[in-house]
């Protein structure tokens, strides 16, 4: 696995973490909800940009992106 493939898979994870950790889920939990309403998604596609910022916005993102596709988490 690549050097820039290795940071990517562990920037989503540290994500995940601090989402869950955030609104109360469990890793599980957070991932399934992520992946269901785009957030995973918005994540590979957004990682230049994204990673470059505080895990607070990011999970703060990360709501609003789901909100958008029909989460319910805020």
């Amino acid at each position: 696995m690549s050097k820039e493939v290795q940071n990517r898979v562990t920037y989503m994870i540290y994500c995940v973490s601090a989402f869950a950790n955030h609104h109360g889920l469990n890793f599980k939990q957070a991932y399934s909800y992520l992946k269901r309403f785009k957030g995973i998604a918005f994540l590979d596609e957004c990682y230049e940009a994204e990673h470059q910022l505080s895990i607070s916005d990011a999970v703060s993102d990360l709501s609003i992106i789901c909100n958008r596709n029909g989460g319910a988490l805020i």
